[in-house]
Formats: structure tokens, C-alpha cells, sequence
């Protein structure tokens, strides 16, 4: 016995400078994904630093590199080995990583750039140690701020919960989309109140709480499970404390300061007390059976110093090759861009500005852009085209336009209505003000089609730019007065199909004009 223990130190300390070799190899991979994509790296941190509801993602590679640290026993207990099939996985997510700055598509980008870290570390370090250190590099994935998308339904779904029990509490309702009245005033469920950041950071607490806290996965998957609702219901009453707390005291609590700093304190104590209560089920307390000493078997006798580097130059390939070729695609378009104003069409004749509602669609930085008005027997319709060429985050046709944010608009409601030609969805949008009311109409043009999906424009977007073809792109609005939602959709519908096939052609002209 003694012997073979002196055959394991002999052969642990041969082993150990390699294995340092290897972890310094990983890390320079590592190291590389992140300043190879700087830029991608950068914006994930800007949004950390801007904007709250990501706040978290400050957190997440100071607890990345302590996870790491605290499973070392575990990454030493593995032999570490290349495996070269995990380059495939790493250069596809360095492809989509691609596809994401094409697109410009910063979530598709950040994801992929992430995506990379534990393919390489797979690659390098080999399967053994990739799923020795599983948690932390799957945890690596908090740091993209991601979940936006889910704003309108967590909206949604607050209004009708307060609305709900605002009615059950004995207290006359009217709701109009976002905004209700009651007899001490107006509410409405904004962005800040759909509960994104408290869901967001709850379940990313309860991911590192379920995995430190519990060994068996039925109950670390349980409490994720948990982290994900408590949250949602957790922002539900606290919305409906807030107005009811508002009513009974004629507005003189729960408003503006003050109803923040209550709605913090009432997530921190439901996020403690759901805490408090999963503590009755830990298992880390559990006696932990001390580790048997590593058999002779289980340490390599030859590791291959050329087949590390040889690996860990081809993850330097697969996952760096992808920028150049990037660029070589977005190379930009020095054609200035002319686009002129529609004419009149079936009975739709140009207007004085003028007799446009007060709202105005807000797009961004459009190469070019054109807004009309048009009347036809006493109703006036308002078309806003923005052409994009050369796009980049401060100038892109999909995912940089917002409503109106002029004081006194509010969003409605938001839907979906069908255009009159290629049955083609429009996104449709309802705003109003203290003196008026707006339905909107919006889609985008991209690469010769028509579309309101903006994943789908995107995916578009970045084929385009494959096939060399350009990223040449317009974002179209068509708004009007809504005295009635039934008669202003019919007003719009009959519009867009006038001017459709005028448009059509105005926006492909404008295109070739790139070539």
C-alpha cells in the first residue's frame, strides 16, 4: 500500500506541470473568446451597467470564477484529455456568432460568444472535465441580458391580475389596455411594472441556490421551477398592494418614490421567505463521503503536450475565423441613398401635414426617410418610411424603433392585423393621449419581403448579407385617428392596400440604386 501510494505522488507531481500546461492553454482560450469579441463582450457590460433589470449580470463572473475555485477538488479528481470532436460545436457557435453581428442581433451574438467557453474548455480539457465543471459554465450563460421579449405578457398578465383583484376588493374598474381607472384615479402597467428584473434575478439566485443547496436534481430543478413563479405572483400583489395602498390612502402613499421602494421591499421579503423555506429541504449539510485518493489508473501516464496546443490553437481558429469574415461581409455600401415621396392612388390624395395626429412614429436614424400624409373622404392616413443602409446598432431598421415616447402617449394595447397583399402581419399598435387616439401599423421590408416578425426579418437580414446582396432595409408605419378601432383598421387596411404595390416598387428602385 505504501508503495503505490509512492507510485501516485511520483506519477501526480510528472502530471501536474502538464496539467498546469492545460489549465494555461484553457484559459488562454478562454481568454481569447472574450477579447477576439470585444465588442460583444463590451455591450453585454454596457447593459449591465445601464440598465437595472440586467444589473445582475455584474455578478455573474465574480460567482463564475468562485464556482470554479470551490469545484477544484472535482476538476482534480478528472484526468484532463483533448477532445477534438468539441471544435465542431465551437466553430458553429463561432458561425452564429456570425450570423448575430450580420443581423445585427446582439442577443444572438452575446449567446454565442458565451456559448464558446465551455466548447472550448470541452475541446482543451476534454469531456471528464467539461462536465466536472457543468454548473459554472452553464451559470455563464446569466451574464447575456436576455428576456425582453417577455415584457408584453408579464404586462399583460399584471393588468389583468390588479385589475382582477382591484374588482373582487369591492372597487369599481375601468381598463382600457394597459391603463385602468379607479374612483381615486389612474393607473397603468408600464415596463417597470411588468416584474422583468425581479423574475430575472430571482431565478438566477435560485439557479446558484438550487445547485449549492441540493445534491438530487428532481430537487434542484423543483426550486428552480419555484424561483420562476413565486416571482411572477410576488409582482402581481405587489402591484395590486400598490394601488389598493394608493386608494385607501387618496394617493398619498405608493407613489412615485415610494412606490418603488415598496415594491423592493416586498420582492426582498417574498425572496427571503421562499429562501428561508427551501432550507428545510437542504441537502449540503448531508455528511460527504470522504474522496478516495485517485487510482494510478485514473492519471494519465503520457499526456501529449503538441495534442494540447494542436487543440487549443484549432479552438483559437474555430472560434476566432468568424470576425474577419464578418467584416469581409459588411463591407459597407458607399451609395447614397434617395428616396422620393408616393403619389396618390385610388382616391388617397397627398395632404398638408398638418392633419396628421399628433403622434409620430419614432425610428431610428434611417439613411433616408419619407413622411406623408393622405386623405381620402375626410380621413387622413399618415405613412412614415425609413430606409436603412449600412446598419449598426444606432441605425437599424428592426429592433432599434420604438413608439413615441413624447409626454402624455401611452401604449394601449399591442396585436397583430393581416395586410391587404401577400397575407403578410402587420404589427398593430394602439397609443393615446389626454386629446386624442392612434392605431399604428408597422412591418418591415428586408431583402425583397415583407414581414412583422423581427426574428424572421433578422434571419432574412443576415441571408441577405451572406448572399452578398446587401443589408438594404425599411421599416414602414401607417397611422391614423381611431375614434373607433373598427373604422380606423378599415381606413388603414384600405390604404395599405392602394399604395402597396407603389410602395413596392419605390422601395426595390431605391435598392438597386446600391448596386
Amino acid at each position: 500500500m505504501h508503495a503505490e501510494r509512492q507510485i501516485e505522488a511520483q506519477l501526480s507531481l510528472a502530471v501536474r506541470p502538464r496539467r498546469a500546461a492545460m489549465l494555461f492553454a484553457v484559459a488562454a482560450c478562454v481568454a481569447a473568446v472574450f477579447g477576439w469579441h470585444w465588442p460583444t463582450f463590451a455591450s453585454m457590460a454596457n447593459t449591465w451597467w445601464r440598465t437595472e433589470t440586467f444589473a445582475h449580470g455584474l455578478l455573474v463572473l465574480p460567482i463564475f470564477a468562485w464556482l470554479v475555485w470551490r469545484d477544484r477538488a472535482r476538476l482534480d479528481a478528472v484526468p484532463f484529455k483533448p477532445y477534438a470532436p468539441a471544435l465542431l460545436p465551437l466553430a458553429l457557435a463561432g458561425f452564429v456568432w456570425m450570423l448575430g453581428e450580420l443581423s445585427a442581433t446582439l442577443s444572438v451574438s452575446q449567446f454565442a460568444m458565451v456559448a464558446m467557453v465551455p466548447c472550448a474548455v470541452c475541446a482543451v480539457l476534454g469531456l471528464r472535465a467539461a462536465r466536472a465543471l457543468a454548473f459554472p459554465l452553464v451559470f455563464l450563460f446569466f451574464a447575456v441580458p436576455f428576456g425582453g421579449f417577455m415584457l408584453p405578457w408579464l404586462m399583460e398578465w399584471t393588468a389583468d391580475f390588479t385589475v382582477s383583484a382591484v374588482r373582487l376588493s369591492g372597487v369599481p374598474v375601468y381598463r382600457e389596455g394597459m391603463m385602468f381607472v379607479i374612483p381615486s384615479g389612474a393607473w397603468s402597467v408600464v415596463e417597470a411594472c411588468s416584474g422583468l428584473r425581479y423574475l430575472i434575478a430571482s431565478v438566477m439566485v435560485g439557479t446558484l441556490y438550487a445547485y449549492l443547496t441540493y445534491r438530487s436534481l428532481k430537487r434542484r430543478l423543483l426550486f428552480v421551477g419555484v424561483s420562476m413563479v413565486v416571482p411572477l405572483v410576488a409582482n402581481w400583489l405587489r402591484a395590486y398592494l400598490i394601488v389598493m395602498l394608493g386608494h385607501l390612502s387618496d394617493n398619498r402613499l405608493a407613489a412615485g418614490v415610494d412606490h418603488l421602494i415598496y415594491g423592493w421591499i416586498f420582492f426582498g421579503v417574498v425572496m427571503a421567505i421562499m429562501f428561508w423555506i427551501g432550507t428545510r429541504w437542504r441537502e449540503d449539510l448531508a455528511e460527504t463521503p470522504a474522496r478516495p485518493a485517485p487510482a494510478v489508473a485514473a492519471i494519465p501516464a503520457k499526456l501529449l503536450p503538441r495534442t494540447t496546443w494542436a487543440v487549443a490553437a484549432a479552438a483559437l481558429l474555430a472560434a476566432g475565423m468568424w470576425r474577419p469574415l464578418a467584416y469581409a461581409l459588411d463591407m459597407p455600401d458607399a451609395n447614397a441613398v434617395t428616396l422620393q415621396p408616393l403619389a396618390g392612388v385610388a382616391g388617397w390624395q397627398t395632404a398638408d401635414a398638418d392633419a396628421l395626429p399628433l403622434w409620430r412614429p419614432a425610428l431610428d436614424r434611417p439613411a433616408a426617410s419619407v413622411e406623408q400624409a393622405f386623405a381620402k373622404d375626410g380621413a387622413v392616413v399618415g405613412l412614415r418610411i425609413a430606409y436603412y443602409r449600412n446598419q449598426s446598432q444606432q441605425s437599424e431598421a428592426v429592433g432599434g424603433n420604438e413608439a413615441n415616447a413624447e409626454e402624455g402617449w401611452r401604449l394601449l394595447r399591442t396585436g397583430s392585423v393581416t395586410l391587404p397583399f401577400d397575407r403578410v402581419s402587420a404589427l398593430r399598435n394602439e397609443y393615446l393621449h389626454p386629446r386624442e387616439r392612434v392605431v399604428a401599423w408597422r412591418w418591415y421590408w428586408i431583402d425583397g419581403h415583407m414581414t412583422a416578425n423581427a426574428y424572421m426579418a433578422k434571419a432574412r437580414l443576415a441571408w441577405s448579407k451572406l448572399a452578398r446582396r446587401g443589408d438594404d432595409s425599411a421599416a414602414i408605419v401607417v397611422y391614423t385617428h381611431a375614434a373607433e378601432d373598427a373604422e380606423a383598421d378599415r381606413r388603414l387596411a384600405d390604404f395599405v392596400g392602394a399604395i402597396a404595390p407603389q410602395l413596392r416598387s419605390q422601395l426595390e428602385r431605391t435598392r438597386r440604386s446600391a448596386r
